[in-house]
């Protein structure tokens, strides 16, 4: 392979696995991949949430090292998707009174969005603010700019994280040396490469069934309308099956080739029996039950995640996607428990994808939310040619010294719906805000200053002191003007 120029890298910090992509856009939309990296997590990942920071900084180090020996050329940043267990999200109203006959400006707007921002949560950070739409008087409105009114209110739904879990997120790459192109939320990233544009505007509900979580978005009228992490996936069913005294190699084994969502109880055979070794079987039905059990488990807790005035709202149906969604009969199964008719399996994303890479080949949905993350892309994160013969980890040495590369520093109004600020960001941005507050503030005492000297003036002129020499001064100069 060539040392490519330009391409685009995404990193997936999954629970089971971490997932190093790289890949090239071309004009009509469809992208080449050029190398694929993937390293067990479940040591230092639970949940989608990283715990242990060195092994974790570790992992991430391997993975670019790998991808840049296939690549012959060195990543200068990522792209990172941020997930897993504590996402979750809060609706929140800021409103603001406007004297009559105002015409809303974009400027109200991002006060707004502003204010919003600023709102604390206990041990939780904002990670991102999807607009819902606004409320001018009494209508809603997607866009107000323009629009007279008295009233004004911003309705938006807060994507938040733990703090200490977005802490250990960051200081991951800070440890690793590895520059941040952008964080993006894994979820929004997801449903942007999976989901029709039909879907989204009729309302759907997305469920990405992980290793160790399931991840729900609602869509409505192209919004995000809700969004929640369960922490359950398709290990607690494999943990499930292994209390049948059996390794969990074994249970994941014959979860993969027995099990099965859904069976018609007519369909089940007493006397059949599952194999788990040379030596022992257990009954089927019991396989069966256990199955099922915990499947029925994560779906009821699917539906329970989903607002219930968007119950009679999923016109677009339930899209499920993720390594969970192969199991066999997880349509029916989500159709029994949840009366939706419409469900939809997503096993690739919508983009044009070519590579020889057989997990991506495969088109099972497991490779869904970093190829949508990639897709996100649109800085090139290609460096130097890398010499076959040097030492990559020298190479790694001379990054980890390099100056960080950030893009400017965005105000609220422009920050994309899905991109996350990541720590040295929302550092340079209260940095940013503080010193035009500073700017502000001395421009404002300067302005008082001035009015304070300018009413000094005037107050000696008026004085009665001044009076009387201003009249003296008129009479002499009378008198002489007489001689």
């Amino acid at each position: 392979m060539v040392a490519a120029k330009e391409f685009i890298v995404a990193i997936e910090l999954g629970s089971s696995k971490m997932t190093g992509i790289a890949g090239q856009k071309n004009l009509d939309g469809s992208i080449n991949v050029l190398a694929v990296v993937k390293e067990s997590s479940s040591s230092f990942i639970r949940k989608g949430v990283v715990y242990n920071i060195d092994k974790t900084a570790q992992c991430l180090t391997s993975i670019i090292k790998k991808l840049e020996t296939q690549l012959k050329t060195e990543i200068t940043k990522v792209y990172v998707g941020v997930g897993g267990q504590s996402i979750r999200s809060v609706r929140n109203v800021i409103s603001k009174d406007l004297p009559s006959e105002t015409i809303v400006t974009q400027d109200m707007v991002i006060d707004l969005m502003d204010a919003n921002r600023n709102m604390t949560y206990q041990d939780q950070e904002i990670l991102d603010a999807a607009v819902q739409e606004y409320k001018v008087g009494s209508q809603l409105q997607l866009d107000p700019v323009g629009i007279q009114a008295t009233h004004l209110e911003g309705n938006f739904l807060n994507i938040l994280e733990r703090k200490a879990f977005y802490k250990n997120l960051n200081k991951c790459f800070e440890t690793a040396g590895i520059n941040v192109a952008e964080m993006y939320l894994a979820p929004l990233a997801l449903a942007d490469s999976v989901l029709t544009e039909a879907e989204r505007r009729s309302g759907c509900a997305l469920v990405d069934i992980g290793a160790d979580t399931t991840t729900v978005s609602v869509y409505s009228k192209n919004i995000l309308r809700h969004l929640a992490v369960i922490p359950l996936g398709s290990n607690n069913i494999t943990k499930d099956i292994a209390t049948l005294q059996m390794e969990e190699s074994d249970a994941e084994a014959m979860k993969l080739k027995y099990a099965s969502a859904y069976t018609d109880n007519n369909d089940i055979d007493n006397d059949l029996k599952y194999s788990i070794d040379a030596e022992r079987q257990i009954e089927s039905r019991r396989f069966i039950e256990i199955v099922e059990g915990r499947l029925e488990e994560i779906i009821e807790n699917v539906w329970y995640q989903i607002p219930s005035e968007y119950y009679d709202k999923l016109l677009g149906g339930i899209v499920l996607t993720g390594g969970g969604s192969n199991m066999k009969n997880i349509e029916k199964a989500f159709t029994n428990h949840t009366h939706v008719e419409k469900v939809r399996i997503a096993k690739t994303v919508t983009q044009t994808i070519q590579s020889n890479n057989e997990d991506i080949k495969a088109r099972n949905g497991m490779m869904n939310t970093v190829l949508g993350l990639l897709a996100k892309g649109d800085i090139n994160c290609a460096g130097e040619g890398l010499d076959p013969n040097g030492d990559l980890f020298s190479t790694r040495k001379e990054k980890e010294h390099a100056p960080v590369d950030q893009r400017p520093i965005r105000q609220v109004g422009e920050i994309p719906p899905g991109v996350i600020l990541t720590q040295t960001e929302k550092k340079a941005a209260e940095e940013e805000k503080r010193r035009q507050q500073e700017e502000e503030d001395r421009l404002k005492r300067e302005e008082e200053l001035r009015q304070q000297e300018e009413e000094d003036r005037i107050r000696r002129e008026n004085s009665t002191w001044n009076k009387l020499k201003k009249g003296i001064l008129k009479f002499g100069k009378s008198m002489i003007e007489e001689e």
